[in-house]
C-alpha cells in the first residue's frame, strides 16, 4: 500500500478547505458583522486509525476510499445560532458537492455527542489530474467541542469500552454543556456587543 500517493489528496483537500474557510471568517472580521467562524481545523486520520476502522468494519484495503472520514475539518462557533449560519455558507458553496449531512444536534447519540456532519466531495487538482475525495466537515460550537474532545480521549483510552460511571458522568456532562449553549444565546446580544467594543478598541490603538 502507498500510504503517501493515497493520503496526498485528502491532506490537499484538507489544507484546501482550511485555508477558504479562515477566509471566510477573515473576511467578517474586517467588517462589524459578527462571524459565526470561530476557528477552524482539520486533520487527515492516522495510517493506524484508518487500519483500524477497516478491521473493524471489515473493510479491505482496495477499497479503503470508501471511507469517509479520513479527511476532517472541523468549524467551531461560538453559538448555537451561529452552527445555521454556517450551514448556510457550505450550501451556497459551488466549490465543492454536499454527498450527506446529518444533525446530531436536533438528535444527539445516544453517548451525548452533539455536531452537524456534512460529507463534502471536494475535487483536488494534481498533476495526475483531477481527483475528487470525501471531507467530512463537523460544525459545532465550543461547549459541543469541549465535550466531544474529552469523550474521545477516554474512548481511546479504553479501546471503545468506557466504563459505566464515567459514562453516566459524560452524559451528565453532554446536558452541562447542552446547558451552557441555552445561557450563552440567552445573553448572545450582550456578547457580541461587547466583543464588538473590544473589537474597535484595538483597531483604535493600531491605527
Amino acid at each position: 500500500m502507498d500510504w503517501d500517493s493515497f493520503l496526498t489528496p485528502y491532506k490537499q483537500a484538507v489544507d484546501e478547505l482550511k485555508v477558504k474557510l479562515k477566509g471566510i471568517r477573515e473576511q467578517y472580521q474586517k467588517t462589524s458583522l459578527h462571524t459565526p467562524i470561530e476557528f477552524v481545523t482539520g486533520r487527515v486520520k492516522p495510517i493506524s486509525s484508518i487500519l483500524n476502522k477497516a478491521e473493524r468494519k471489515q473493510i479491505p484495503l482496495n477499497r479503503l476510499g470508501e471511507m469517509q472520514d479520513i479527511g476532517g475539518v472541523r468549524i467551531v462557533t461560538q453559538f448555537v445560532e451561529d452552527i445555521d449560519k454556517v450551514i448556510d455558507l457550505i450550501r451556497s458553496r459551488t466549490d465543492f458537492v454536499i454527498v450527506s449531512e446529518r444533525d446530531y444536534i436536533k438528535e444527539k447519540k445516544p453517548s451525548g455527542y452533539r455536531s452537524y456532519h456534512m460529507m463534502l466531495q471536494y475535487p483536488v487538482h494534481t498533476i495526475k489530474g483531477r481527483e475528487n475525495v470525501i471531507v467530512e466537515l463537523q460544525i459545532r460550537t465550543m461547549s459541543m467541542n469541549f465535550w466531544a474532545t474529552i469523550e474521545h480521549s477516554l474512548r481511546y483510552k479504553y479501546s471503545g469500552e468506557i466504563p459505566d460511571d464515567i459514562n453516566m458522568r459524560l452524559q451528565r456532562a453532554s446536558e452541562a454543556a447542552f446547558w451552557l449553549d441555552e445561557e450563552m444565546s440567552i445573553i448572545r446580544d450582550e456578547v457580541q456587543e461587547a466583543q464588538r467594543i473590544i473589537t474597535a478598541k484595538q483597531r483604535q490603538n493600531r491605527g
